[in-house]
């Protein structure tokens, strides 16, 4: 395969699925560090119509938790007092439809962010490659297995070995790419740029729940 490494979950002790929210020693492990990886996955790409179903989150030591998402639920206090904490950047690959996603649902006003794919848009100006796959590819030397990108999400007790370990593949590299991506930035001196961008996600995201298009257009 081109000595790329085949992207896997091997460490089933450091992998956990909670259900509705995360248990309470795992938010205080969390809220030690001072980054968290994050990726949600859902029904479909519309917030208002496609419900959340799986919350992925990833420390700097590869501890990953799946949250199983009900349906209809509204609150995770526990999520939500991660997702809020000031101290803690959250790290995200599209981070405008996550936290779309999590402000819809429950409310939560996600900060601070880091979005991977707004860094490599900044500072991979060689390449229009800009996708998780591509970029864990170029970085990490890993090859990601996407084949259960589209899938039933939604089937809450059955959720299948090669679902869990895809969710659990998106955020296991997020932590390491923002490191090499924020070393790139600021070598090409887009650093500053990139923060004043992931600030602006969160009106992003208001514009899109409330459906306007083109809004900075002529």
């Amino acid at each position: 395969m081109d000595d790329l490494e085949l992207g896997k979950l091997e460490n089933l002790e450091k992998f956990t699925i909670s259900d509705h929210d995360l248990p309470e020693e795992i938010l205080s492990r969390y809220l030690s560090g001072n980054a968290i990886a994050v990726d949600t996955e859902t029904m479909g790409l519309i917030p208002r119509r496609d419900r959340l179903c799986l919350v992925q989150l990833c420390d700097s030591e590869g501890y990953v938790t799946a949250i199983r998402i009900a349906k209809g639920q509204k609150e995770a206090p526990n999520l939500k007092k991660l997702m809020e904490s000031e101290q803690i950047v959250k790290v995200f690959h599209y981070a405008r439809f996550d936290v779309a996603q999590f402000k819809y649902t429950f409310g939560i006003e996600t900060k601070p962010i880091f979005c991977t794919k707004i860094a490599s848009k900044l500072a991979r100006t060689y390449t229009s490659s800009h996708g998780l796959k591509n970029l864990v590819q170029e970085l990490e030397r890993v090859e990601l297995d996407k084949s259960s990108q589209s899938s039933d999400w939604g089937n809450w007790d059955n959720l299948s070995p090669a679902q869990l370990s895809y969710a659990a593949n998106d955020v296991l590299y997020l932590l390491p790419l923002k490191e090499k991506l924020t070393k790139m930035l600021m070598r090409e001196e887009r650093w500053h740029l990139a923060q004043q961008c992931f600030e602006c996600i969160p009106v992003f995201v208001s514009l899109d729940l409330l459906q306007y298009k083109d809004i900075f257009e002529h």
